[in-house]
């Protein structure tokens, strides 16, 4: 017996579909699907927010001198002539950066395989191509997710059934983080 559902689809198509249906719960933090659907990306999307509040706590953060473009008060770089062409002044910037411990890595790149990229669109007309902002979902779950759950053992998700759909009358839940 296999540990999964076919859900009626190839294996790629399967995998596309999870992937994107968890990437979707864990953005969100909760979607409506069928329900043998919500039960297969359950034991994905915990298995994701149990890695990340295991290695949420895995760096040590690090002081790095940087060269930085400098910028004027319009955001452009500035720009100097230096034996006739025009060269980018570079300014020495102190940073503290995060530096993953090698099992956390590990856990970034397992968590890269299961999420697809999200585009944040701003919500209002005007700049909607523009403002547009790709926000790191591997960030959120270090960052957001795994703190509100490091207290909890497993049991991070909900399923609650709303009823049947009109279209097949199949069983339609939300699925939502706890």
């Amino acid at each position: 017996m296999a540990n999964y559902k076919k859900l009626g689809r190839t294996s790629s198509q399967r995998k596309a579909l999870l992937r994107n249906q968890v990437t979707n719960l864990l953005y969100h933090g909760k979607i409506r699907t069928t329900e043998t659907k919500a039960k297969e990306i359950r034991k994905i999307a915990e298995s994701m927010i149990a890695l990340a509040v295991r290695e949420k706590d895995n760096f040590e953060t690090v002081t790095v001198t940087a060269k930085v473009a400098k910028k004027d008060a319009d955001g452009k770089r500035v720009k100097e002539v230096k034996d006739g062409k025009k060269v980018t002044v570079y300014e020495e910037v102190q940073k503290e950066i995060k530096k993953d411990s090698p099992s956390r890595l590990h856990a970034r790149h397992q968590m890269n395989k299961v999420f697809y990229p999200v585009t944040e669109v701003p919500a209002s007309n005007k700049g909607r191509k523009k403002n547009t902002k790709e926000v790191d979902m591997v960030a959120k779950m270090f960052d957001e997710i795994a703190p509100k759950y490091a207290d909890r053992n497993g049991g991070y998700t909900r399923i609650v059934k709303i009823g049947p759909r009109k279209g097949d009358a199949a069983m339609e839940v939300l699925i939502e983080l706890v």
